[in-house]
């Protein structure tokens, strides 16, 4: 499942290119609570088509009336870039559906070049970080190749967007927790990867949409040349497997490593890394294991549903508190049990 912003992009693209006037809206400001994050791009075709949001709804319809002939409206206007607002007051707030105190303001787009947009996913799909800024005076867009996301930026004078590839997750090992983490990383648009050397084991695979790459966990984890928006997770419960390719993820830029593993097994999998394999205390800080946040959770689908919310509050750049991980949560239960 591709993620929300170059499904958005990919479908402006498509109605541009077949004839189709349509805009796109980008929310770059927020105060107080907002549905939608900045950074946010919605497009609207003139026929009255969406494809992704920016609120809960209603500014999207009001758009909708203002912009396309869905509604008899004016239609979409010739002109450079402009600046919108919503929710000044209470009333409009209410009106617009948005939360209590809530105002965003939107960049509408009117005319955004086919052929801009052409170059942005074609170099996306090539799997490259892109800088996108255009320029509110003319309209202007300009394309930059970069190594190093950025967070999106708004000033009177434009705007920047860093844009990359969908989040990529690797999973090694191809149990039932696997095949549960592939369906949930995929609905939160990662593509997803598995590697098993195991035959019994891949054969069985039933996640449809997921990449199966052959070979060593180590090799593999080296070939898919992770970057900033790969996760890597060790899930086959087997250390000759799973240590390797923690080793070759541990010297990448992945934003995310973690192994499966008990709180002991955990730790025993630390001493081995050190001992072995020449890693430190420092070099392991970047290692999650026991994965998941705490939940109580028992079976494979409750586990990924642990592993999976840990692994977007480290996308979303989330600093999670010491009680909801499953060392410090299982440590305060313990303590209390003694206590008690």
């Amino acid at each position: 499942m591709e993620s929300i912003d170059l499904l958005v992009l990919r479908t402006l693209h498509d109605w541009l290119t077949s004839g189709h006037r349509a805009l796109l809206a980008t929310v770059v400001r927020t105060w107080g609570s907002s549905p939608r994050p900045v950074g946010s791009m919605m497009a609207l075709r003139d026929d009255g088509r969406v494809i992704g949001s920016v609120s809960g709804g209603c500014i999207e319809d009001d758009l909708i009336h203002r912009y396309t002939s869905a509604y008899q409206g004016p239609g979409l206007p010739m002109d450079t870039p402009r600046l919108v607002r919503y929710g000044i007051d209470a009333a409009e707030a209410h009106r617009f559906g948005l939360p209590c105190g809530g105002t965003l303001e939107l960049v509408l787009e009117f005319a955004p070049a086919a052929d801009s947009l052409g170059e942005l996913l074609q170099r996306l799909d090539n799997g490259h970080l892109v800088r996108r800024h255009l320029d509110l005076a003319s309209g202007r867009v300009t394309l930059e190749t970069t190594s190093s996301p950025e967070r999106f930026s708004f000033a009177p004078a434009g705007m920047t967007n860093t844009l990359g590839p969908g989040y990529r997750m690797l999973l090694i090992g191809s149990g039932a927790l696997a095949e549960y983490l592939a369906t949930m990383a995929a609905f939160n648009g990662f593509r997803v990867s598995v590697c098993d050397p195991r035959p019994e084991y891949m054969d069985a695979w039933k996640v449809d949409g997921v990449e199966r790459l052959v070979g060593m966990p180590d090799d593999v984890v080296r070939a898919f040349v992770p970057d900033v928006r790969t996760c890597i997770i060790a899930v086959s419960h087997d250390p000759r497997l799973d240590d390797l390719a923690l080793l070759e993820a541990l010297h990448s830029p992945a934003f995310y490593i973690g192994a499966i593993g008990s709180r002991r097994n955990s730790q025993s999998r630390r001493e081995r890394l050190i001992e072995h394999f020449g890693e430190t205390e420092m070099s392991l800080k970047r290692l999650h294991g026991p994965i998941g946040i705490y939940i109580g959770s028992k079976t494979p689908a409750e586990i990924a549903v642990s592993v999976m919310a840990e692994v977007l509050a480290v996308k979303n750049e989330v600093a999670l508190p010491r009680e909801v991980s499953v060392v410090g949560a299982k440590q305060e239960l313990e303590g209390m049990v003694q206590e008690g």
